[in-house]
């Protein structure tokens, strides 16, 4: 399957929160999407990797992605090495997409950065033919993403670009829903995180309505990018 987006994520969620409202968009128009989760987040305060399997599930339903894998690196602890690299290289090879999007380039989790750098660099190596992969015991092509984006998690990055996400926010905070063990719950037992928190509940929109601000919309999602984002016109900006 060839997709034309490929949106990796070091945990099950970082990809609804970050840019969750972009891929429903991207559906939406036609774009074929497609979701891998580096880690199953095995280490995180509340649930289990078992709640998050299914609950990462039930959000690729919500959002309409075309597929999700989980490549089960060690939550924490994975690194930037041949070993994690081939493995991001396979599922590059595997689904050929034209962009894909990782992990903020510096955030307040480890594993984002890490896993911003690693995929990043498995990019750059998918497209060298005399590194060799397989696949369920096949050979696999070389392949390069023609772009790399990175999405702003925690820390409030300037982006580079933003995306006008008006009209697709309530599937975003639906997808994040689907992971009830995560997030704000009065009802919870579970011990309190970052994330598990009112306030950073309703920050999911105030943030999204802020960078919508600045652009006259209503909501919008910002990337930070590697390379100069190209125009063919000025008229291309709006």
């Amino acid at each position: 399957m060839k997709l034309d987006i490929l949106v990796f994520g070091a945990h099950p969620d970082d990809v609804e929160l970050s840019c969750g409202a972009t891929i429903a968009k991207e559906i939406s128009l036609g774009k074929t999407v497609g979701i891998v989760d580096l880690t199953r987040g095995e280490l995180g305060t509340r649930g289990t990797a078992e709640i998050r399997d299914e609950e990462a599930a039930e959000a690729a339903k919500i959002l309409g992605v075309s597929v999700r894998e989980n490549l089960r690196f060690r939550d924490g602890f994975f690194t930037n090495d041949e070993k994690h690299q081939l493995e991001v290289i396979k599922m590059i090879r595997k689904y050929q997409p034209e962009i894909v999007i990782c992990n903020a380039v510096d955030d307040r989790h480890i594993d984002h950065g890490k896993g911003s750098k690693l995929v990043s660099d498995a990019c750059f190596l998918s497209g060298l033919r005399k590194i060799e992969t397989e696949l369920n015991g096949e050979p696999q092509q070389a392949y390069r993403p023609k772009l790399v984006y990175h999405y702003i998690q925690w820390k409030n990055l300037t982006p580079d670009f933003v995306v006008d996400v008006t009209g697709f926010m309530d599937t975003k905070v639906a997808s994040l829903m689907a992971y009830k063990s995560q997030f704000y719950d009065p009802n919870s037992d579970e011990p309190v995180t970052p994330i598990a928190t009112k306030n950073f509940k309703e920050s999911i929109l105030y943030r999204a309505q802020d960078l919508g601000r600045l652009i006259n919309s209503e909501y919008a999602e910002g990337f930070t990018v590697e390379r100069y984002v190209a125009v063919n016109s000025l008229s291309d900006l709006v």
